[in-house]
């Protein structure tokens, strides 16, 4: 593989991760102006929804004899996988409303040991040294992006509550999303996952549903979460990963943890102290670690 795709890959994984960054602190704001976790994630998938419809259908038009027609096994298994998507971004944003940004993100990247976890279940042996080393780091650093030691005041059990619940889903995403319908373009898969998001949201939207709705959430903060939650990163992170390989991608992908906290510091005016910072600094060491060893080989290929 040419040092020019390699570099591509990691331009678009790094932006995908950063769009990503930028999402919970457009809730955040959303949630400041009254709008409700319904509103919020309804309007982002149905946008989404709407936007990868028109890339597909001029993606048909322009690249006819190149597309690949999904079959009804490709479209269930997507829209299956894609269910977790829908809890990831429900139970993420339900986390938000009670933790700041800085501690959410943190949450979510929860994913690097329980993806251990998992990966153990389903391999029925125990992970490798490196790894369970990566998890423990990113426990502590946990312990210090969280600013458990500096204050008495634990952040609310609410928050990391569902944040764990998204940390969990997340990782399911991540161990289904790149093993289905993989000879479809990226355009399809992201739309038939984001239709089973999208069935998980409007059941929650449906739910908690109290007789009113704003619909000026579409046009003040639907379009920018649409577009920095839907529709580019999962097509630039799926459009890179193939160059850069899923180690050196893994890493590139952990810039979504400081973007995120840095927005938040910025943005929302959140304190973050310098010992959460050496928290944030050693889960992406931690990151580093497990994915080191992928990076290597791919450099001795």
């Amino acid at each position: 593989m040419s040092q020019n795709n390699i570099f591509k890959g990691l331009v678009l994984v790094g932006l995908g991760a950063t769009s990503y960054g930028m999402l919970a602190t457009f809730v955040k704001l959303a949630y400041g102006e009254g709008y409700t976790t319904a509103e919020v994630t309804s309007s982002q998938f149905i946008l989404g929804l709407i936007g990868l419809l028109i890339i597909n259908a001029f993606r048909k038009q322009s690249k006819k004899a190149e597309t690949v027609k999904a079959s009804n096994k490709d479209i269930k298994q997507l829209m299956l996988a894609g269910t977790s998507l829908g809890f990831t971004s429900l139970f993420y944003y339900l986390a938000v409303r009670y933790i700041p940004v800085s501690i959410g993100i943190v949450m979510l990247m929860q994913t690097v040991w329980m993806g251990v976890v998992l990966e153990g279940i389903l391999s029925k042996s125990f992970p490798s040294a490196r790894k369970t080393i990566a998890a423990i780091i990113v426990l502590a650093g946990t312990v210090l992006a969280t600013n458990l030691i500096e204050t008495d005041t634990l952040p609310d059990w609410r928050g990391v509550g569902w944040g764990l619940l998204a940390a969990a889903s997340f990782t399911t995403t991540m161990f289904t999303a790149n093993k289905i319908a993989l000879h479809l373009s990226t355009p399809q898969r992201s739309l038939y996952m984001l239709m089973g998001g999208a069935v998980i949201v409007f059941g929650f939207a449906a739910y908690t549903y109290t007789g009113s709705f704003n619909m000026a959430i579409f046009l003040k903060w639907g379009i920018l979460l649409s577009l920095f939650g839907t529709i580019i990163p999962p097509m630039l992170m799926n459009a890179g990963f193939p160059h850069t390989g899923l180690g050196l991608g893994s890493i590139v992908s952990s810039l979504e943890l400081p973007v995120s906290v840095t927005m938040a510091y910025i943005i929302l005016n959140e304190e973050v102290t310098a010992l959460q910072w050496i928290g944030i600094v050693l889960i992406i060491a931690a990151i580093v670690i497990m994915n080191i060893k992928t990076k290597r080989n791919r450099k001795n290929a």
